[in-house]
């Protein structure tokens, strides 16, 4: 079930890495000092549209929310973005019209929950894109609130700790397990699984570079109480919830860094279904389930915590009592 939408949405994904890939490369340390966040916005709105067009071509009824508009685009301050992502697109063989790619682009514009629809996110972790570190391409098909089909690409993760070459991609269908091939060789292929930990004193945890993302200071206290000793994995993206499917982590957890933010579900869905076919659980810091259907935000969850499954019970208590202290 559903091969159909996992190769098409698999073979989408690989284009967008290749252009990714393309505009990373072209980042220099001019580029860095002063600041310039043009490279992650052209390979954001190329990934965007790329994977939208083959979308719209394959599955034309299904709505895309993603993170990005072409409104700002079409401001005429903005033309020159638009001539490079054009430029961008046909370094991947795509030919097409700046309006074109603007309807592609707007393609993933939708904001409101339906019975079936795909959540995009073309680039998760920017600022570890613009340093040359980890990122991801995520993207998920939910049907009736339920995430069925889950794209992780991580163009920048090694294979493996052992293995250096660069570039994974995790797939996941529902019921069918998880697994990882690499993203420039179709033959390498294997089932991933998460850790058999059990005893959280043995765990290694995994959390955002930055403390925006996550409140790092109740992560650490939550690991003391843990009996964590081992240092935090610190790395971009959704590439976290990889390490974990992977079985090089046992715990990711992103807190709350105030009240009143929702997280948004193109950040978590590609990760959630790799995570949980391949053994683990994912669910909020109150230890309930992902609500993927109220639109563009998880209204109804707070902060999200991943992890091996043995030790997740454990894991919300901590937290339970963290926040009651």
């Amino acid at each position: 079930m559903y091969e159909n939408e996992l190769n098409v949405a698999l073979e989408s994904v690989r284009v967008a890495a290749r252009v990714c890939r393309n505009v990373q490369a072209k980042i220099t340390s001019e580029v860095l000092e002063k600041k310039d966040r043009s490279p992650v916005t052209i390979a954001d709105y190329s990934a965007q549209a790329i994977i939208c067009r083959t979308l719209k071509d394959a599955f034309p009824d299904d709505p895309v929310i993603g993170e990005e508009g072409a409104a700002a685009l079409r401001e005429p301050d903005n033309a020159s973005f638009l001539d490079k992502i054009h430029d961008e697109l046909g370094a991947v063989g795509i030919d097409s019209s700046i309006e074109q790619i603007c309807e592609w682009i707007d393609h993933g514009g939708e904001n409101n929950y339906s019975d079936r629809f795909w959540t995009l996110d073309p680039i998760d972790g920017t600022k570890g894109f613009l340093r040359g570190e980890q990122y991801a391409i995520s993207l998920a098909l939910i049907i009736s609130g339920n995430i069925e089909v889950g794209i992780l690409c991580c163009p920048n993760l090694p294979l493996s700790e052992s293995d250096e070459r660069l570039g994974a991609t995790f797939c996941a269908v529902r019921g069918q397990g998880a697994v990882m091939r690499c993203l420039d060789d179709d033959a390498v292929e294997e089932t991933i699984a998460v850790t058999q930990t059990a005893d959280t004193s043995e765990a290694r945890f995994c959390e955002s570079v930055e403390s925006g993302h996550s409140a790092h200071g109740q992560s650490a206290r939550g690991a003391e109480m843990l009996g964590i000793t081992k240092p935090p994995v610190r790395l971009d993206s959704q590439a976290k919830y990889a390490v974990v499917a992977r079985g090089e982590a046992d715990i990711y957890l992103r807190l709350p860094t105030r009240k009143d933010y929702n997280e948004k579900i193109w950040d978590h869905a590609g990760g959630v279904i790799v995570v949980e076919e391949a053994g683990g659980r994912v669910t909020d810091i109150h230890g309930k389930p992902l609500d993927f259907t109220h639109g563009r935000e998880l209204k109804q969850n707070k902060g999200v915590v991943v992890s091996n499954g043995l030790i997740h019970g454990r894991v919300i208590q901590v937290l339970d009592e963290l926040s009651a202290s």
